[in-house]
């Protein structure tokens, strides 16, 4: 059962939840784009509705809402270590269908993959998410050919339209914020179909990891590492120790995004490093999307969310790539 507010009193509602979450959503940051006069998407904390970009698909993911950019793992001195405290508030992320599948993998890999991450665990259990319908599907999103432009694992789904606010609610706890608005069924808008349309390679052989595709397409990048940036479902950080100019013996340990497309990635003891040439590491990031994380959990690591497209600076596509190797196989 849902419920239908004036947009007035869906402002006092929503003013009440933040007094208790901290609520982020995508917002249109002017001048912030690549050049100083395009504006960029991204995650922010909001205070009301009317700062949330609803119609656009965000730049960037909300990815850095549970997992930090550079999140201090421990602060230490020369006799003990002190873990950052958590969060005060409880957050509320609006995420469209594709992000909330994308919640799904991050889950798999910081607390089903044999361990519990701690620092992920503790901010993943202050969260719920508010879906964000899609009555329009964007230009370079495939999620209706991976399946996962609908879903309804959400905790809260919220459509605002000229006057008036529509929610679906399942969370007990936010129920009690909604139960004075007018009942009435409310079904959340979902795409149906892509303008890109994705087919995944059925038999992946030795075959397959030696196409011609990862050398031509590799040959392109650059490896700067903003598709891993922008991706919803890359997870791999590294470890840097910080040490304060006033005390060497002082200072933190952060665990710092990384990007499987940069050079020193796989770099191990002895300055080794597996990867060295740009076509493997294309095929390395492509078939862990498509294979290897399928292998192991059942299911594809990428939700088709198009943003890897979208950011490449040498217009490397994704979706064409994957295409190309399902030809490839047929």
């Amino acid at each position: 059962m849902g419920y239908r507010f004036s947009k007035e009193k869906m402002d006092e509602i929503f003013s009440k939840l933040s007094e208790d979450f901290d609520v982020f959503a995508p917002v249109v940051k002017k001048g912030d784009g690549t050049f100083s006069d395009e504006d960029v998407v991204r995650y922010d904390k909001v205070h009301s509705l009317d700062e949330i970009e609803f119609e656009k698909k965000s730049d960037y993911s909300f990815k850095e809402i549970l997992l930090p950019i550079n999140e201090t793992v421990f602060y230490f001195t020369e006799d003990e270590t002190i873990v950052p405290k958590k969060p005060e508030k409880e957050r509320l992320v609006f995420l469209r269908s594709c992000d909330i599948h994308a919640v799904k993998r991050l889950d798999e890999i910081y607390l089903k993959n044999g361990f519990e991450d701690f620092y992920y665990d503790r901010i993943r259990k202050m969260t719920k998410f508010v879906l964000m319908g899609c009555s329009n599907s964007c230009e370079t999103g495939f999620c209706a050919s991976l399946g996962t432009n609908k879903c309804d694992n959400y905790d809260l789904y919220l459509k605002c339209t000229e006057g008036e606010v529509f929610v679906d609610v399942k969370d007990e706890e936010l129920k009690k914020a909604f139960e004075s608005g007018e009942k009435k069924d409310v079904n959340p808008d979902f795409v149906s179909e892509n303008p890109t349309k994705v087919t995944l390679p059925k038999n992946i052989t030795k075959d397959t990891m030696q196409s011609g595709l990862f050398k031509e397409y590799g040959s392109r990048c650059i490896k700067c590492g903003r598709c891993n940036f922008v991706c919803p479902t890359c997870t791999c950080f590294s470890m840097q120790d910080i040490f304060y100019k006033d005390n060497e013996k002082n200072g933190e340990r952060r665990r710092v995004w990384a990007s499987c497309q940069v050079d020193g990635y796989s770099q191990i003891a002895g300055g080794h490093e597996f990867r060295q040439d740009n076509s493997d590491r294309m095929r390395f990031k492509v078939m862990h999307k498509i294979y290897d994380f399928e292998k192991r959990f059942g299911y594809t690591m990428c939700v088709g969310c198009g943003r890897c497209d979208d950011v490449c600076p040498e217009y490397i596509s994704y979706s064409t790539l994957i295409n190309k190797l399902s030809k490839e196989g047929e």
